[in-house]
């Protein structure tokens, strides 16, 4: 066998694992995309006083039974950004969503969207922001988490928008290309009409 013919079979597994690795990343966008949708259509708005806010495993959160009880075993050890607030007079750990865990001040009152025990965003905030250099007294140097979540928040917003747009263009009746069917299927059915009557 010769090395052009291995360098041919590699780069042909290459491209089939590529295409089977997109495929199921689509799968899995799309799926987070309804799931998303489904947690907004749930949430509702309330005020709370953030106590505290850690990155911590979720074995270690302090979350309700039933939700480790639900979860499976392998997230157990995955470390979530967790919000300890008072909501009332109870005071509840809370999952946040990751793209909004900066923005979230510790010892600070807010307005947020809550879907169960998920922060999906903060509204508004109460009171002067406290950053994170000004808690600790000193400059905190960027992580490889904090750098991911920023990545991630500007893929929320991208996300975000493209929804809206979407949504907004079904309302309006064009579809995914920008096309106005609407407006087309109207001109065959005016067609066939004067077809008909001629």
């Amino acid at each position: 066998m010769h090395w052009w013919m291995i360098v041919l079979i590699v780069l042909a597994v290459l491209a089939i694992l590529l295409v089977v690795l997109y495929r199921f990343g689509n799968k899995l966008q799309e799926r987070q995309l309804s799931q998303k949708e489904q947690m907004m259509e749930a949430a509702q708005p309330a005020t709370m006083l953030i106590i505290d806010k850690k990155v911590l495993p979720m074995k270690d959160a302090g979350l309700p039974k039933i939700v480790m009880e639900q979860a499976p075993k392998r997230y157990h050890k995955a470390k979530l950004p967790i919000v300890k607030a008072k909501i009332g007079s109870t005071i509840q750990n809370m999952i946040c969503d990751d793209a909004i865990f900066d923005q979230v001040p510790t010892k600070g009152e807010v307005k947020a969207m809550i879907s169960g025990i998920y922060i999906l965003s903060v509204k508004s905030v109460r009171g002067k922001k406290v950053t994170v250099e000004e808690e600790t007294g000193k400059k905190k140097k960027k992580g490889f988490r904090s750098k991911m979540r920023e990545r991630q928040a500007n893929y929320q917003r991208q996300l975000n928008d493209q929804l809206l747009a979407r949504k907004q263009n079904k309302e309006l009746g064009y579809d995914t290309k920008g096309n106005k069917e609407a407006s087309k299927k109207a001109k065959e059915r005016a067609k066939k009409i004067t077809d008909g009557l001629n």
